[in-house]
């Protein structure tokens, strides 16, 4: 009778282990899975292969003393821009041309003008002014610093 219960003890404690080890070993599929979509960068599609993003970008961004800069982007195919900074409630605009160049593997443009030094990243049918530093604008007015498409 003793045998017989630690045989049955033995059996319940094997059945428990290998439910136990079927369990993490599951876990530990899941977070390897998970380890590798985080790290998948696609390096093939891009903004500058994959987005339409020729065509005239328009938006009112913030200024520190008027009411905002009627702000105009239009970039070409053949890599060249216009700009146009229409500052409300003021007698003054800024108007400009040249070369853009695409950094950040494609996904952001930089725009240099004689007047102009900007650099944006390219979304669908949108483009996020960056700061000096080629970041992304965050905080309360984040949402006004992107510029959409209108044709």
């Amino acid at each position: 009778m003793k045998k017989l219960t630690l045989g049955g003890i033995g059996v319940v404690f094997l059945l428990f282990a290998a439910c136990q080890s079927n369990t993490n070993s599951r876990t530990q599929v899941q977070d390897s899975l998970s380890t590798v979509d985080e790290s998948y960068i696609d390096t093939v599609h891009t903004s500058q292969n994959s987005l339409d993003w020729q065509g005239t970008y328009e938006g009112i961004t913030p200024c520190a003393d008027c009411p905002g800069i009627k702000t105009t982007v239009e970039l070409r195919s053949d890599e060249t821009f216009t700009y146009q900074a229409a500052y409300l409630e003021r007698d003054f605009s800024v108007a400009d041309s040249g070369k853009f160049m695409w950094h950040d593997n494609g996904s952001a443009v930089h725009l240099q003008g004689e007047n102009t030094d900007m650099k944006f990243k390219v979304g669908e049918n949108q483009l996020f002014q960056l700061d000096q530093s080629g970041q992304q604008i965050t905080g309360d007015l984040a949402d006004h610093y992107i510029l959409k498409k209108i044709r």
